[in-house]
């Protein structure tokens, strides 16, 4: 039927979807042991919260529904081609998927730390990096005193790597 026909107030309003984090196409969705977890938990945290949906009038509920719906797709495609990369797997001398740094930004005094994850798990409040950043990956393959360049078009940032550790 067209919606020429269909009454304005039935007409049943698309809820806006929060995307996920940006993952290119074709890019591996590798992600952290703990990476995982935190998917999951989000898995169950959406069904809860289908569950939980009131019953205030039928076309709130159907658009409530709609948008959990819709993140809960999203999120399930997202597991359903994540890659979970196991640190102890791989070697530890070197930076790689899961590691802990400790690198010096343009010969600071200050060292930093950070840790290669995901792009779901990436929140640099926390330290937490997308190993699709550019930072990580001019660091990749490098070793403990090992020098990486970026090269922005403010200048350079020049990191050096203090430390590597795959600890959790």
């Amino acid at each position: 039927m067209s919606r020429g026909f269909v009454k304005e107030e039935d007409q049943e309003e698309l809820p806006m979807v929060p995307p996920r984090p940006y993952l290119p196409e074709g890019a591996t969705n590798y992600v952290t042991p703990q990476g995982m977890e935190f998917l999951l938990k989000e898995k169950e945290e959406l069904l809860e919260e289908k569950k939980n949906i009131e019953n205030t009038n039928d076309n709130e509920r159907r658009i409530a529904q709609n948008l959990v719906n819709a993140k809960f797709n999203l999120l399930i495609a997202r597991i359903d081609s994540a890659k979970v990369v196991d640190p102890d797997a791989h070697k530890q001398d070197s930076v790689r998927f899961g590691a802990n740094l400790t690198l010096k930004l343009n010969n600071s005094l200050q060292p930093q730390k950070f840790k290669i994850v995901g792009v779901d798990e990436a929140n640099i409040s926390q330290g937490k990096i997308s190993h699709l950043s550019p930072v990580v990956k001019v660091l990749m393959e490098k070793k403990v005193g090992d020098k990486a360049t970026l090269q922005l078009n403010s200048g350079k940032r020049v990191f050096e790597i203090m430390e590597i550790d795959y600890s959790s």
